[in-house]
């Protein structure tokens, strides 16, 4: 089972603040993980312009700490 986190763990938004409630696994659910804009279809996006405002929480973020 997949934990839950209160921000996108590749460009650290707020999951609440994603309108489309979270990223799509290879599956077609929902990812728990990562946002819309950083994760479709089980693949990672590139999180667009938002991404500059994001990064000054990315070395706490699971996808870079690995």
């Amino acid at each position: 089972m997949e934990a839950t986190y209160r921000n996108c763990q590749s460009c650290g938004m707020p999951m609440s603040r994603d309108e489309k409630g979270g990223g799509t696994n290879a599956d077609g659910s929902k990812s728990a993980m990562y946002c819309s804009h950083c994760y479709a279809g089980g693949k990672f996006t590139l999180p667009g312009p938002l991404v500059w405002f994001f990064t000054r929480k990315v070395p706490n973020l699971a996808r870079w700490t690995s």
